[in-house]
């Protein structure tokens, strides 16, 4: 019997099998690799950044989103400060029309090509979908090429293709976290209603957009867990959160991920995804800071949210920017996209 010490390294394997081959590690090895020490955190980072640019390429897409409807949710997501179950800061508003049309206007004006209309919601419905119709015919009306993503929680045939008329081209339905650590985090719907609208989002057309939160309580194996799920999922992108813990919540007094752990996740998750577009998302100011933020990008990211985020500040998009300047990433081009 080959004891642990005779096995084959995981970053040698890799190099062969995800950066030569492009195929993703499986369930064992993202483990493996979440488990190694500090001191190979570099030499980990380095290998998904060459996994990155292999199979990638340098560009790095850049997107802005924006809440049409912000709290009030009847859903039961632990993590949520837009949860109406729970006490928090956050009250139900709505976005009107033309503040919608100037916030695709700002995204677009960063050079951004993406830009993300979000709702508060467990699914939509015909108020809602009349105002993403409106909107976006509003933001064609003001010139703005954009590219317009939606994340309206869970959908029927009918609104998959609804939303399919009205232009979207990318729709984000997060699966959080993984199955098995799901119940623990939503008891007001299923892991498999939301892989359901994802998969009715692929079979319609539009780029599917599924990633989750880290630092919700799951372990070292359901992160390798989810990983692997993500990626048998094939999405067009996968953003990465990390746990704001949000006052009110049940997640309130959850620790913040450490630095170096966020790390490995992002090393880990290009691993297993090497041809996906990764996404810096919610969390990585308060987890990474800005030094943190460049070594995800030298780490495997090729993709980021600017500005602000739902309920939460963000970096100012100048900054984000400045970074991929720096590190000479050039920003996706709109033209490239359409």
């Amino acid at each position: 019997m080959t004891s642990a010490l005779e096995q084959p390294d995981v970053l040698a394997v890799a190099r062969d099998q995800v950066l030569e081959n492009g195929a993703g590690l499986s369930e064992q090895q993202v483990l493996e690799v979440l488990n190694l020490p500090d001191e190979r955190l570099p030499e980990l980072l380095a290998l998904a950044h060459e996994v990155r640019m292999r199979w990638c390429g340098p560009e790095v897409e850049v997107e802005g989103i924006v809440s049409v409807k912000t709290g009030g949710c009847p859903e039961d997501c632990h993590f949520c400060s837009q949860s109406g179950r729970f006490p928090t800061p956050v009250r139900s508003a709505w976005l009107d029309i033309p503040g919608l049309v100037k916030a695709a206007r700002q995204t677009a004006g960063t050079g951004a090509t993406e830009f993300c209309i979000v709702a508060a919601v467990r699914g939509p419905d015909q108020r809602l979908l009349k105002q993403v119709r409106e909107g976006i015919e509003a933001i064609r009306a003001d010139g703005n090429e954009i590219q317009i993503a939606c994340s309206l929680g869970m959908l029927t045939q009918d609104q998959v293709d609804e939303l399919v008329g009205m232009g979207v081209h990318r729709y984000n339905h997060n699966l959080e976290t993984a199955r098995s650590h799901f119940p623990n985090v939503v008891t007001t719907h299923s892991w498999d209603e939301r892989r359901e609208t994802l998969q009715m989002v692929r079979a319609a057309g539009m780029e599917v957009c599924c990633g989750g939160i880290v630092g919700m309580g799951e372990n070292l194996a359901q992160r390798a867990e989810f990983a692997v799920q993500l990626a048998e999922l094939d999405p067009h992108e996968v953003p990465v959160n990390f746990l704001i813990p949000q006052p009110g919540t049940p997640y309130e007094g959850y620790d913040v991920v450490e630095g170096k752990d966020a790390l490995r996740v992002v090393a880990a998750f290009r691993l297993a995804m090497p041809r996906t577009m990764l996404r810096f998302a919610g969390g990585r100011e308060l987890t990474l800071g800005d030094l943190g933020a460049e070594q995800g990008m030298l780490g495997g990211i090729n993709a980021i949210i600017v500005g602000n985020y739902l309920t939460n500040l963000g970096r100012p998009a100048g900054q984000d920017l400045a970074m991929l300047a720096e590190l000479k990433m050039p920003v996706k081009a709109l033209s490239d996209t359409l």
